[in-house]
Order: structure tokens, then sequence, then C-alpha cells
């Protein structure tokens, strides 16, 4: 029996078709819906693997290819210096509202399909933890989990590095989770503390998660990766998800 059905769908957005790829379980019924922002990478195979998890525990799952403008679909970044070099390098060339707007996109993409129930969340790693963070500003997502969210304290996401992130913290409606690493330089503690007083202030609500693992401890490929800091926060974030869309979904 397939456990999980995959497919892929081109999304239309203000800056072109967005290529995404989506995860769903393989047994008929309606599902929650989440959207998984994947690292300035794109859909790699760690971020495939995650979202197979995420979709068999009983969630319809859409990871958009954040760099579709700018990328033929289907690219994939390797996790060397010359992918991140130019991950970094379009995380700031994108425009703010181009980010934005794709989030609407994939979200009423979810939220109109009939396997889906419409109750919406949203998840991210790295960059895409500032982009879930982000689409959790929309009112119909009720939870949201970013895993070592980065540029969120410094305010440099998209063109011009000057995004509203921090001072639209309030637009927030639905639950955050937010997990780091204690020993990651790109969001060290200066910074994860003016996060945390900034959800505080704006009396977010939200669940603070910090293990000592370093940047991309989720990822199952390389030196960083923390197989049991990834084990427990998944699980962790499983619960939350279940506990925000699952439980009393239609």
């Amino acid at each position: 029996m397939t456990v999980i059905d995959t497919e892929h769908v081109d999304i239309p957005t203000p800056s072109g078709p967005m290529r995404t790829h989506i995860l769903r379980p393989g047994a008929p019924g309606r599902f929650p819906g989440i959207v998984f922002y994947s690292e300035i990478f794109q859909v790699t195979d760690p971020v495939r693997r995650t979202a197979a998890m995420l979709a068999g525990q009983g969630y319809v799952v859409a990871i958009p290819e954040v760099y579709h403008e700018f990328l033929p679909a289907g690219t994939v970044l390797a996790y060397d210096q010359a992918g991140s070099d130019q991950g970094n390098a379009l995380k700031t060339t994108k425009d703010l509202r181009s980010y934005d707007a794709d989030a609407r996109a994939v979200l009423d993409h979810l939220a109109g399909r009939a396997d889906c129930t419409g109750r919406l969340g949203v998840m991210g790693i790295c960059l895409g933890g500032h982009l879930a963070f982000r689409a959790a500003m929309n009112a119909d997502v009720l939870g949201t989990v970013c895993f070592y969210a980065t540029d969120i304290a410094k305010g440099s996401l998209g063109k011009g590095m000057a995004d509203d992130s921090l001072a639209r913290t309030m637009d927030i409606r639905g639950e955050l989770f937010m997990a780091w690493g204690r020993q990651d330089p790109h969001v060290p503690a200066e910074a994860r503390m003016t996060i945390l007083s900034r959800l505080i202030e704006a009396g977010t609500n939200y669940n603070w998660h910090e293990v000592n693992g370093a940047h991309a401890f989720l990822r199952d490929e390389g030196v960083r990766y923390d197989p049991a800091h990834a084990h427990a926060l998944l699980g962790l974030a499983f619960g939350f998800f279940h506990r925000t869309l699952a439980v009393g979904a239609p």
C-alpha cells in the first residue's frame, strides 16, 4: 500500500508560476494543509524526507520552490559553497512582496483542494522559518512551526534588506512554535532574545524551544545533523500541529 502520494502543481503568482511539491497520505479523505518552506537550497532530499514525515502524520503538505521566478522549475541548489552563495544572493534579490504573495497563493491552493479540510498551518526551516513567520500573518493560519528562522532580528529579508517582520508580529493570530539551536551563529542569543521580547510585547501565543545544537541540526545530511534533537523537536512539532490543526477539523 502507498503510504505517501506525491505530485507537483504549478501555482500562479504575480511573479510567475510557482512549482509546488505536494505530499499527502495515500488514503482517501480530507486532511489539514501545511505549507512547508525549505532552506535557501529549495526542495532537497532532506526537505522531502522531513515533509514526508509530516504528511505521514495526516496532512497535505505543499513545498513551494521559493526562488521560482529566478530558477527553472525543479532546480535544487547543492549543499556546498556555490549553492549557499547562490541561495543567499537570491534571498536578498527577491522582493519582499513576492514572498508574501507566494505565501497567499499556496495557502489558497491548499484551502481549495478537495483533499484538504481548509484548516491551515505553516512550517519552515532556516530561510523557510522566516517565511513561515511571515506566512503566519495571514489570518487563516492556525499554527506555525519555525526552525532556526534567520534574519528576523536583523530585518534583512528580501530586496533592500529591510523587512518588517518584527514590526508586524501583532498580525499573527494563530499559535507559534519557535525552535532554535544555541550554538547557531546565524541566530545568536542576542537575536533570539530580541525576537522573544517582541513576541512577549505583542502578546503572541507562542511556544519557545532551545537546544544545544548548531544551525541545520534538523537536516539529516551533513556534520551538523543532531538526530536526538531532530527526533525530539519533530515529535513536539507533530503534537503541536495535531492540537492546532487536526483536533476538531471537519
